[in-house]
């Protein structure tokens, strides 16, 4: 199910941390693919998990 609140909040991760424009599908190798550092995914990661551990923190 669609969830625009949370899509915003991982392609805003994804390009501060990733440098990823969109997370959508351009259905080109080159667009959709992309190398990343594991420090830079282990950042995207941190970020998205804090950002879960906050919501849900509201949610109750």
């Amino acid at each position: 199910m669609p969830d625009p609140e949370r899509d915003a909040m991982l392609a805003g991760i994804a390009r501060r941390y990733l440098f990823v424009e969109t997370l959508e599908r351009r259905y080109r190798d080159r667009l959709d693919f992309y190398d990343v550092a594991v420090w830079s995914l282990k950042d995207a990661l941190i970020a998205a998990f804090d950002a879960g551990r906050t919501q849900a923190r509201t949610d109750r």
